[in-house]
Parts: C-alpha cells; structure tokens; sequence
C-alpha cells in the first residue's frame, strides 16, 4: 500500500474493510470492501463469480460475521459441492437460501390469465429475499443471480427501480452485499452499474493453445482509491488466487550497490570488473551458443559468495538441464537440495505472466534470492503473444528486481545462425548490460565468440574474444585482434598466423 492509499484509508469516518479473503484481491482493493455497500461482482459463466462469494462470506464468518447467500440460479446442493470442491464447508458458517418459484406459478391449472406471471412472481421473489434476510439478519449477503431479476422485472425502469430498493432496504440494516451477475440475460444493461458502490469485472480469454486465461479488473470504487488495470487471476483447488499487477514504484528497498565478479577471470575483464548488483543482463545470441553456461557461470559465482539464486526454465526439462550441466561441472541438483539455488520450471502454455511475476516476487520477497535467471525470453513471449504487453511487462518486473538489489539475468534466443540474425523481441534498451554471442567459421571449424556490446555501470572492453565449452565448464581465450567481420560469422584474417585457432592450444584461457 502506497502513501495515497493509506492517506483515503485514514479519512475521518474510515472502519475496517470487510475483506473479501481472496489472496490478492484485497490486494488491489486496498483492504477490501466498504461494509455497509452494495457492491457489483460480473462476469460471464465460469470465470469464477460464485467461487470469490463463497469465500467472501466464509472470511466473514472466521471474523464472526454472519453471512447469507442467496441463490435464484444454482440449488443449494449445487453450491455445497461448489463449496467441498475447494475443501470448504458450508454447514454451520453460512446460511443458504435457495428461492424457488411458488408452486401456483408451476402448475398450468393455475396460471393467472389477466395478470404476467412475472408480476407475480417479481413481488414473490423479493418478499422471500426480504423474509430470509430478516430470519437470518446476516452482515454480509451474496445475491445469486441478478439476471434472474432482470428478467423477471422486463423492463429496464422496474429493474433499476427494484434494485434501488433492495439497495436501501440493506443501507438501512448495515449489510454488505455482493450482488452477481452472469451476463446470460443482457450482456450491454449498465443499469447496476451506476447504483453499485462498486464493480469488480471478471473476464476469461481462451488461447489458440493452452489453458484458459482469466483476469479482472475494478471498473468503479466510490470514494476509495483502488489498484487499476487488469490483474491476471486462477482458480485452483482452495479458491480463486488474484495476482495484482506488479508497479515497480511501489517497491523499493536500500542495498549496497556492489561489483560481482563471474568467478572467470576473462569474463570479468571483458565486463570490466564483473556485473553490478541490482542491475539487468541480456545474453543474446542463436541457439547452442552457450547463454544458459554462461549465466549458469554467475549462478555458481552467486552462490560462492553465500547468496541464493532463482532459476526460471522455460525451454528445457530439468533431468535433461541437470545431466548436461553436470557435465560441465554445475552440480545444479546438489545445489538445489541445498537451499541455494530454487529452480522453477515453468509451462508456457498454462501459466499467465502475472502468475510468472508472482513467482518471482516470491522467490525474491519470500526466499531473499539475489540473482535471478529467466531462461528464457523465447518462452515468457509464448506465454503472452502480444508484444507491447510484453515489452511493459517486462519493464515492470526488471525495474522491480532491480529496485529490490536482485541482479538479474535472462537470455535471447534469435532467430538464424549466422549472418544477420534477429531477436523474437528487442529489449536490449531495458537491460543494462548485452553480452552478444555469435558462431563464426575459422579454418573449416564452427568456434564462439562473445562481446559485451553495452554496459551502463561501467567500463567494459570493446574487444570480442573466443570461447569455449568444455568439461571444465567455461574459458575465454585472448581477443580476437587479428580478424575482422568475427560477428557477421565469415571472419577475415588480417594479422599474423595465429594459435588460437589450432586444435592443439587454446592461449589466453583464464
């Protein structure tokens, strides 16, 4: 909460918000609900509207707080295996009212002929919402749902007129009501819009592949400040999980802006010095040229010096990761039963990207993880195709990580091999260091070579080095200043005859 929100939090007059229990949406509500409101929860049929009341009246009753809901849609039967679904129990916490139609107005030999059954059944229905509420006397109230209302009112002026009036008659008894509203009968009618104290959206998206995709957002909060834009949400074995949109300006922490070395002697000196803490690195380059070594390289230099680290891996399954870098001399397994590394493998295709900065919050709030790896890019763009959005959420979580003193790093996979070679998305203004790795061809042979093409916090060399990878890991060789054209892939040769290009020798290793 941020210093306006607590500033509309402590106006004269303020009490306790009744909170709704949902992880993440008192979040963005600053707090919850106003109690003694009616306030407006929408969306189309699954998107997980009867699931957020559920839980709102069941956090009522844990604060002592007796609830109602009432259902015109769902039996009660329906809602209490809802309910056992995500563990709850219904019995004994709140009262369920199922209204269900008179039975004169179910039996055909006893239809009104002079009168529209739903005049009758209109009046019928608020007196028994009325006669529960008074048999109960409830502090908060679930309505379920309002397009039963509407069609039984017909018109757009008894409709806002009915609902004016339950409005005051639950103002006047205090009661904090969510009113739901599943679009089945007019999607366009904004009648309850401008009576409602306040309007939660919930929208669900279905992908060409994957899982399906739910955000909300609050439209409309009287008098309260609120946390707007759409926020990505899940429903899950326990109930609905909100994760609100990540404002890097709202979190920032003083550390010690330090220099960290690689733990490679080479590497350090073509970085000048290594790389600053709380600070961004892109490593670019085609497939196979080594990105994941050589973050795996600050990985184990982070965990040396006592610090923990975060792994993100998008593209690669874990025993396949862990059996080639062993290889290579990162015991990534050992590393993980040992509390310094945590290692998150992440599905694209069914993980939304508030859900993946959730992840990362966690591991960097929770867990105090000081460098933190998204391997890679290529795989959070599937995650969420449209790239404007990428770019500003991208931007959110690296100035967040880097406000919170996490040094983070995350690789680029472009698209060729050599020659001009283009990255899926170009973010290399976000990050402040670009470590550019290419292949060129030298003598009949396909060698790597790496160079750091920009670096905001310092001095760096502006030579480009030969790389290798081996059993021993990573090794850097001497620069490569008797050729030219090394990084569009065919080099030419300008200098004397040179050994580093000879199976036999490596010189410059570190």
């Amino acid at each position: 909460m941020d210093q306006h929100d607590e500033a509309m939090d402590r106006r004269p007059g303020r009490g306790p918000k009744a909170r709704t229990g949902v992880p993440g949406l008192d979040d963005i509500l600053i707090g919850g609900l106003m109690p003694g409101h009616v306030f407006l929860l929408e969306g189309d049929p699954g998107t997980g509207k009867t699931t957020i009341a559920l839980r709102f009246l069941l956090t009522g009753a844990e604060a002592g707080e007796q609830g109602l809901y009432i259902t015109l849609s769902e039996t009660e039967r329906e809602l209490r295996d809802g309910a056992a679904s995500h563990g709850w129990t219904v019995d004994g916490q709140i009262e369920v009212f199922e209204v269900v139609p008179p039975e004169s107005l179910l039996d055909a030999d006893q239809q009104q002929s002079l009168l529209y059954s739903s005049d009758l059944e209109l009046g019928e229905t608020t007196r028994l919402i009325i006669e529960a509420f008074e048999r109960v006397k409830p502090r908060r109230v679930v309505l379920d749902s309002l397009s039963e209302i509407r069609l039984l009112a017909q018109s757009s002026l008894r409709y806002r007129r009915q609902l004016l009036a339950l409005k005051h008659y639950f103002a006047r008894r205090q009661a904090t009501v969510l009113l739901l509203d599943d679009h089945t009968s007019d999607s366009q009618d904004k009648t309850v819009h401008s009576i409602v104290h306040g309007v939660v959206q919930l929208e669900e998206r279905a992908p060409s592949y994957g899982a399906e995709r739910r955000r909300l957002r609050i439209s409309k909060y009287r008098g309260q400040s609120f946390r707007g834009g759409y926020h990505d949400f899940a429903i899950r074995t326990g109930g609905v999980v909100v994760y609100p949109r990540l404002i890097a300006a709202e979190h920032r922490k003083a550390f010690q802006r330090t220099r960290n070395p690689s733990g490679l002697a080479s590497l350090d000196g073509l970085l000048g010095g290594g790389i600053e803490q709380g600070s961004s690195t892109l490593v670019l380059g085609p497939a196979g040229t080594g990105k994941s070594t050589f973050v795996l390289q600050f990985i184990r230099a982070a965990v040396e010096r006592g610090e923990k680290a975060a792994l993100f891996v998008f593209d690669e399954e874990l025993g396949l990761l862990f059996d080639r870098t062993r290889a290579m001399g990162f015991d990534l397994e050992g590393l993980r039963a040992s509390g310094a590394l945590l290692i998150d493998q992440i599905d694209a295709a069914e993980l939304s990207p508030g859900e993946f900065s959730h992840r990362v919050r966690a591991r960097v709030d929770g867990a105090q993880a000081r460098t933190v790896v998204i391997d890679s890019l290529n795989g959070f763009q599937s995650a969420m195709p449209e790239e404007n959005a990428l770019i500003l959420h991208l931007h959110e979580l690296l100035q967040y990580l880097n406000r919170q003193g996490a040094t983070t790093f995350l690789t680029v996979a472009q698209h060729g091999l050599v020659g001009d070679m283009k990255a899926p998305i170009d973010i290399t203004y976000l990050a402040d260091t670009v470590i550019l790795l290419r292949y060129f061809e030298a003598l009949g042979k396909v060698r790597r070579a790496v160079s750091v093409i920009k670096k905001r916090t310092g001095y760096h060399e502006d030579t480009i080095r030969e790389f290798r990878i081996g059993a021993g890991g990573l090794q850097l060789g001497a620069p490569l200043e008797e050729f030219q054209g090394v990084l569009r892939g065919v080099p030419t040769f300008v200098g004397a005859p040179a050994p580093l290009l000879a199976d036999a020798s490596f010189p410059g290793r570190a």
